[in-house]
């Protein structure tokens, strides 16, 4: 009878090893797996960044674009809320220093376009034609910047 006991925990205990083993097993092939898949998230989020970074510049030369074919046409209303939206998109990359898009000398370079801000809208308000003309010298200014 005691070989019997004796051997009723020796198979609990093999049976212990073998599932340590297996979960152990289980572990180094989701970490084998796991592994280079973190490396790819962090590249991916990296051109994620540098994507979100062009669209955003992209998304304030086309409000510019906007203000110039709307300025054009004589719809200064809409003209004007895109040249306020342009200049408020640029405001708030210039001054999100570690995160912009823009590198130090077109940040610099951009802050004197707005030194014109407010006479501009004034002039689309007053639904002024000359509007048309300093919004095209803007966007061309702008793209001069940006091609830097």
């Amino acid at each position: 009878m005691t070989l019997g006991m004796q051997s009723k925990p020796m198979r609990a205990a093999h049976w212990m090893q073998r599932f340590i083993r297996y979960v152990f097993l289980v572990l180094v092939v989701f970490l084998v797996g796991f592994i280079p898949m973190a490396f790819k998230l962090r590249a991916s989020s990296s051109d994620l960044s540098v994507a979100e970074q062009q669209l955003n510049l992209a998304r304030i030369q086309n409000s510019l674009g906007s203000a110039v074919i709307d300025a054009r046409r004589g719809d200064y209303e809409p003209a004007r809320l895109s040249t306020s939206s342009f200049f408020s998109s640029l405001r708030a990359e210039t001054d999100s220093a570690n995160d912009s898009a823009l590198s130090p000398a077109q940040r610099e370079s951009v802050q004197s376009l707005s030194l014109g801000r407010d006479e501009i809208i004034t002039l689309l308000a007053r639904n002024d034609p000359a509007s048309a003309d300093r919004l095209s010298d803007l966007y061309v200014a702008y793209r001069t910047i940006m091609s830097k």
